[in-house]
């Protein structure tokens, strides 16, 4: 047991920190759960702070959130075999938009609602996709909606932000995020109940990705609901993962299966 800590003591620290992000062990899988977890707090602390006056105490707590966060970008960047290229994705770029509505606070707080973006991204990753599939029976059965619903989510929060940020200080009726919540859900569901909406060309614009988007966030939701439950089992022949429950043979090559199954 010494010698397997004074091992890892002698590691570089690089390849400690790719352990921690990339490996396979309990101790990696407990690390990333708990990225996971400091993701979800933060987005729930954005979300209560929104409702109560900046005081000193909520600064502060945006600042360490902000320094966790490059401590986190810094890794990921550290870990990275080709670093540049890290701003080739997306989920780089909101990290950063997060990082400067944490630490700088005259950026806007809204724009701290894409911090929801980096618990999509953690979610999307292969380990932590294939640990939820081993440690959780729950998540096995319902894979595809649970993603689908994170997806609607992440939608819903970053518009929230997007039209608070752009509307609280010149239209009235967009005072406080509920407002701004009130409506991104109703222009999403295309209700449109008209006693809120977003002048000018720029609100028509985003009331219009809201609907668009929207309307097909809940149409992938609607069709994972309700079309015909599948299990993941990948095919030996052909590579097909996906199979009906009962299936004994391969819809794709023919190929005989044998499924695991429950007895459920």
């Amino acid at each position: 047991m010494a010698t397997k800590t004074q091992d890892k003591a002698r590691k570089p620290l690089r390849e400690r920190l790719r352990d921690l992000y990339e490996g396979n062990s309990q101790t990696s899988h407990r690390f990333r759960y708990g990225l996971l977890l400091f993701d979800l707090l933060t987005v729930l602390f954005v979300v209560v702070t929104s409702f109560v006056p900046r005081t000193e105490i909520v600064e502060r707590i945006d600042v360490l959130v902000g320094i966790l966060l490059a401590l986190d970008i810094g890794a990921r960047f550290a870990i990275a075999r080709k670093p540049l290229d890290e701003f080739k994705h997306p989920s780089t770029w909101a990290d950063m938009v997060a990082l400067a509505s944490f630490l700088a606070p005259i950026t806007g707080e809204g724009f701290a609602f894409l911090r929801i973006l980096r618990t999509l991204r953690l979610l999307h990753t292969f380990q932590i996709l294939r640990r939820l599939r081993s440690d959780s029976d729950f998540f096995r059965r319902n894979e595809e909606v649970v993603i689908a619903v994170a997806h609607l989510f992440v939608f819903i929060f970053v518009m929230t932000g997007i039209v608070y940020e752009t509307q609280f200080r010149t239209n009235p009726q967009i005072a406080n995020y509920v407002d701004a919540l009130y409506f991104t859900i109703t222009s999403l569901t295309t209700t449109g109940y008209g006693d809120v909406t977003l002048p000018g060309s720029l609100g028509r614009l985003i009331s219009v990705a809201i609907m668009i988007a929207g309307v097909t966030l809940f149409l992938r939701l609607a069709q994972v609901l309700f079309r015909p439950h599948k299990v993941r089992f990948p095919c030996p022949d052909c590579g097909l993962q996906r199979h009906d429950q009962d299936a004994v043979h391969c819809k794709a090559c023919g190929r005989v299966l044998c499924i695991p199954d429950e007895g459920l």
